[in-house]
């Protein structure tokens, strides 16, 4: 993903809205793709753990954008959960994945970021998913 330059030191946030700002709906649709190596990495990792659930709504949201069912949300919000969750994807990042106990941190730092970013969107799109899986009356 041509996104994400060399980096020497820890993803900041000018580093991931940079990224966000460089991602196209050819990136979205390569995250879709890629949804089970991402969540099963997720799950897998010790620090992202807690991120599982939350990949689960953001591949949820992604989905539904790109299938036309909800519309109701910011390209930026798309674009950085895009970001984060093809950032978590890439095998070789600034602190390899496979160090122990430190291998994590980058991706840690830009789902932190964008997690702090959407969560007026989540909250909304949840509300939506809610309202719409709910029986009528």
């Amino acid at each position: 993903m041509r996104l994400f330059r060399k980096k020497t030191s820890l993803p900041d946030e000018e580093y991931t809205l940079d990224a966000v700002d460089q991602t196209t709906l050819a990136d979205v649709d390569d995250a879709i793709e890629k949804e089970e190596s991402i969540s099963s990495k997720i799950a897998h990792s010790g620090f992202l753990k807690k991120y599982v659930k939350l990949a689960q709504i953001m591949f949820m949201m992604i989905k539904d954008f790109r299938k036309g069912v909800y519309n109701k949300i910011p390209w930026f919000t798309i674009a950085a959960i895009t970001t984060a969750l093809l950032y978590v994807f890439m095998p070789i990042d600034l602190i390899p994945d496979f160090i122990p106990g430190l291998g994590f941190i980058d991706d840690l730092t830009v789902l932190t970021f964008v997690t702090g970013w959407i969560e007026t969107d989540l909250h909304k799109y949840l509300d939506w998913k809610l309202k719409e899986n709910s029986p009528t009356e």
